[in-house]
C-alpha cells in the first residue's frame, strides 16, 4: 500500500508537469513556424532577442525552484507562517529582477541586439519585438515563481490549466496579430510579441491572481507580501540562490555550447536545429518525473521521515535509470525518419544521424542525471553541491573539450557532440555517489 500511494503521489505531480512541458514545446514550435513565414531576418531576430529573454526566465526558474525546495518541505511540516513568508520573499526578489529587466529591455534594445548581431535589418525586427515584450517580464517572473510554489503543496494541476488556456491564446493571438486576420492590424514580428504578452497576461491573471484572492490552501493575500520575513532569510538565500545562480549560469553555458557549435560549421548547426525538438520530447517525461521527486522528497523529509525519504529516492534513482533507457531506444528508433522530414543535404542529413545516436547514448545517463540534479537532491536542500556540479562540470569539461574535438582536432560529429554533453555523464556517477553518501539531505527551519 505504501509503495502504491508513492506512484499515486508522484503521478498526480509528474503528469500535469509532463503535458505543461508538452504545451509549452509546442507553443515553441507554433511561434517559429508563423514567425518563420516572415522571412529569415524576422525568425533570426525573434531567436535572437528570446536568448536575452531566456536569461530572465532561466533567473525565474531557478527562483521558483529554490521557493518550491523550501515551500514543499515547509507544507510537510504544515508550517503555514514559514510557507507565506517563502512565498513574500519570492514575490519581493521577483518584482525586483522584474522591474530591472523591463527597464532594461525597453529602453536599450538596439544594444541587446547588437550583443548577438551586427546585421541592421534583424536588429531593427528584434527592437520591435523586444519592445513589446518587455511589458510581459515582470508578469512571466511572477506566474513561474507561484506555478513551483501551486506544485509543491501537490496542486500542479493549477499551473497545467493556465499552461492550456494560454496555449490556445498564443496561437490564435499570434495569428490574429502576425498576419493581421480578423480585422487586427498586420504587425509582423511586434504581433508575434504581443501574442505572447497577452498570453503572458493571462497566465498572470490565472494564476498570480487566484493564488492572492481566491486560494483556500495555502491562503496568501497581499497583506502576507509586507510580512516580517528576516528569520528566514538565512535559510532563504542558503537554499534559493545557489539555484538561481545554478540555472542562470547553466543557461549562460548552454549559450556558450552553442557559440562553440557555431565556430564547428553551418551544417552542424542545421543538423542540431533537427535534434532539438526530439530533444525536448524524449526528456518531457524525464523533467516532469524530475520536478515531482523534488516535491515528493521535500514533503516527506518535512514529515520528518527520513528514512522514508531514503527509501523514495533510490526508487527515483531507478526510475530515471529506466525511463534515460526507453528514451535512448526511442531516439535511436525515430532517428532516420524524423531526419527524413527535413529538405536537407546529405552531408547534413548524415551529421544528423550520427547526432541522433550521440544522443541516444547520452540519454542512458540524463535520466539518472536530471532525477538527482533537478529532483532528489535539490528536494533535499543540497542545493550549494548541485551549483557546483552544474557550473563546473559544464565550464571545465563539456565546452573546453567540445571546443578541442569539434573546432581544433575536427572529429567526428558523434564525439564532438558526445564531449560537448560530457557533463551529463559525470554529474551522473558524481551524484549517485552524492546520494550513496546520505549528505544530500539538509535541515531547513521555519
Amino acid at each position: 500500500m505504501k509503495n502504491q500511494q508513492f506512484y499515486l503521489k508522484t503521478a498526480k505531480l509528474a503528469i500535469p508537469i509532463m503535458l505543461q512541458n508538452m504545451i509549452t514545446i509546442g507553443v515553441n514550435m507554433a511561434d517559429n513556424i508563423m514567425v518563420g513565414s516572415l522571412g529569415e531576418n524576422a525568425l533570426s531576430a525573434v531567436a535572437l532577442a528570446n536568448q536575452f529573454i531566456n536569461i530572465y526566465q532561466f533567473c525565474c526558474m531557478g527562483l521558483g525552484q529554490g521557493a518550491s525546495i523550501m515551500s514543499s518541505r515547509f507544507w510537510g511540516m504544515q508550517n503555514r507562517k514559514a510557507l507565506k513568508q517563502t512565498i513574500a520573499i519570492t514575490t519581493r526578489i521577483c518584482l525586483f529582477l522584474g522591474v530591472l529587466f523591463t527597464f532594461v529591455t525597453w529602453c536599450f534594445p538596439e544594444m541587446i541586439m547588437k550583443i548577438f548581431i551586427s546585421e541592421p535589418a534583424v536588429i531593427n525586427e528584434g527592437i520591435r519585438y523586444l519592445r513589446v515584450l518587455s511589458v510581459g517580464c515582470l508578469l512571466m517572473g511572477l506566474s513561474l515563481a507561484y506555478a513551483n510554489v501551486y506544485r509543491s503543496v501537490g496542486n500542479a494541476r493549477w499551473p497545467l490549466f493556465s499552461s492550456i488556456g494560454a496555449f490556445f491564446l498564443n496561437i490564435f493571438c499570434n495569428y490574429m496579430f502576425i498576419f493581421g486576420k480578423f480585422g487586427a492590424p498586420e504587425l509582423g514580428v511586434a504581433g508575434a510579441a504581443l501574442g505572447t504578452l497577452i498570453a503572458r497576461i493571462f497566465e498572470f491573471l490565472f494564476i498570480c491572481v487566484h493564488l492572492i484572492f481566491f486560494d483556500k490552501i495555502i491562503e496568501f493575500r497581499i497583506r502576507d507580501l509586507f510580512m516580517k520575513c528576516e528569520n528566514l532569510m538565512n535559510e532563504y538565500i542558503r537554499i534559493s540562490i545557489p539555484v538561481v545562480i545554478s540555472d542562470t549560469l547553466y543557461g549562460f553555458g548552454n549559450s556558450a555550447v552553442s557559440m562553440v557549435m557555431g565556430r564547428i560549421g553551418s551544417q552542424f548547426v542545421s543538423a542540431n536545429s533537427i535534434t532539438l525538438v526530439t530533444q525536448q520530447l524524449s526528456t518531457v517525461f524525464i523533467q516532469g518525473a524530475a520536478q515531482s521527486s523534488s516535491i515528493v522528497i521535500g514533503n516527506t523529509l518535512g514529515e520528518g521521515k527520513i528514512e522514508r525519504a531514503k527509501k523514495e529516492a533510490n526508487r527515483f534513482l531507478y526510475m530515471g535509470l529506466i525511463m534515460g533507457v526507453i528514451s535512448s531506444v526511442i531516439i535511436i528508433l525515430i532517428s532516420d525518419p524524423v531526419i527524413r522530414c527535413y529538405n536537407i543535404t546529405p552531408e547534413t542529413a548524415a551529421i544528423a544521424k550520427q547526432l541522433m545516436y550521440s544522443i541516444g547514448v547520452i540519454m542512458l545517463f540524463r535520466g539518472i542525471n536530471s532525477m538527482m540534479t533537478k529532483g532528489v537532491l535539490r528536494g533535499g536542500g543540497d542545493t550549494k553541491f548541485l551549483m557546483m556540479a552544474d557550473v563546473m562540470f559544464l565550464w571545465l569539461a563539456s565546452i573546453p573539450l567540445g571546443y578541442i574535438t569539434g573546432v581544433v582536432l575536427h572529429w567526428s560529429s558523434f564525439w564532438t557532440y558526445f564531449f560537448l554533453k560530457i557533463d551529463e555523464i559525470i554529474k551522473c556517477f558524481w551524484c549517485v555517489w552524492r546520494l550513496k553518501s546520505e549528505k544530500w539531505i539538509k535541515r531547513i527551519s521555519g
